[in-house]
């Protein structure tokens, strides 16, 4: 059972692109990505990182290549991890193409930064030679030279601008395998420059709010952004910028997608912030339960809820749900209906072991 949504937001439709194996845009599932914040030129911790990214749920995770040692790290680490990387590139062209070399799925580049087209089109041939797509990334703190006194500040008709120029080159080029970005700190350029853009083209669009910060704040300001954004249909790759482990921002890409019934993936648990009415501890419960059902990956849905106000109402919409009665005497509901009384003492085990339960059951229909 989930919960079904009271409206599909209807998505903007793009064209399909390949990075890897992972399809973007087209009807294919928004698709959540991030970055290592290791060295590159340090595979093993690299190697790690990657992985653990992946298995929070990243589809994509980019890698920065500053420098000729860091790309040609790739061609190692590719052979240890089963997720395409984006290999993130500025200013100098013969990094792009030594990532491409070396087992590169994408190059993010900013074009302007680059500058000369004669190099840019060497990405090009070497995106093309082994089959790598492009993300053309504009940013509003890094815009080109005649751009920025044309509009005398970053705006959204500015970042726009910078990537239509950015695309042409590589259309010009017979490039099309390519997606973009118009990023900016600022919520409200970033959110303009992102609608204006999508009316002009139809390439797949790579959202994200850049430097948004710390863990909360970060989370807070990427949720509004991306959240509205998604909303009205624009997006269909997303990346939570957070000065934290990147792991945190996977985990919070999710929740955003699950949020709005855009994805669906692991446990998805509602529960109630807890007050006195509550027949056991709500907020150490939850926390609990986020921890030992972490590894599950099928969409289920879990109510957790201290009292009986809003209990029945939330578990009868729940694959599984425990509501708080007198007495530690607490009812688990299955499939929305009242199952048995269990006692405190047991109860998150016995949440625990039908949620797998359920897990298995739709794993194996």
């Amino acid at each position: 059972m989930s919960i079904r949504p009271f409206r599909d937001i209807k998505r903007r439709k793009t064209k399909e692109i390949n990075v890897g194996k992972i399809k973007v845009g087209g009807n294919n599932p928004i698709s959540v990505q991030s970055m290592t914040n290791t060295l590159t030129t340090d595979v093993n911790a690299t190697i790690k990182q990657i992985n653990e990214i992946h298995s929070e749920g990243a589809d994509i995770v980019r890698v920065s290549c500053p420098d000729e040692e860091s790309s040609r790290a790739l061609k190692e680490i590719v052979k240890h991890v089963d997720v395409p990387l984006v290999a993130d590139i500025h200013f100098h062209y013969k990094r792009a193409i030594e990532a491409a070399e070396n087992g590169a799925s994408c190059l993010r580049i900013n074009p302007g930064n680059i500058g000369d087209v004669k190099k840019i089109k060497e990405v090009v041939k070497a995106a093309k030679d082994n089959n790598c797509s492009i993300r053309v990334g504009v940013n509003a703190g890094s815009l080109e030279r005649d751009i920025l006194e044309k509009f005398k500040e970053p705006c959204p008709e500015a970042l726009v601008e910078s990537a239509l120029r950015n695309i042409r080159i590589l259309e010009d080029e017979n490039f099309s395998n390519l997606k973009i970005s118009v990023k900016s700190s600022d919520i409200f350029l970033s959110i303009n420059a992102y609608r204006l853009l999508s009316r002009i083209t139809d390439y797949p669009l790579h959202l994200g709010i850049t430097e948004a910060g710390s863990f909360i704040p970060g989370s807070i300001r990427s949720s509004i952004g991306l959240g509205t954004l998604l909303l009205e249909g624009i997006g269909d790759t997303i990346r939570i910028s957070l000065s934290d482990n990147p792991v945190k921002e996977v985990k919070i890409g999710n929740e955003i997608l699950k949020s709005l019934n855009l994805r669906e993936r692991g446990v998805r648990i509602i529960s109630c912030p807890s007050c006195a009415r509550q027949g056991f501890q709500v907020i150490e419960t939850v926390k609990v339960l986020e921890e030992k059902l972490s590894h599950i990956k099928t969409p289920i849905t879990l109510s957790v809820i201290g009292c009986v106000v809003n209990g029945p109402g939330e578990a009868a919409m729940t694959d599984v749900g425990i509501t708080g009665g007198n007495k530690g005497n607490n009812m688990l509901y299955l499939s929305g209906i009242q199952s048995k009384k269990i006692s405190t003492n047991e109860m998150i085990e016995k949440i625990v072991s039908e949620v797998e339960k359920k897990a298995s059951e739709l794993e194996n229909n």
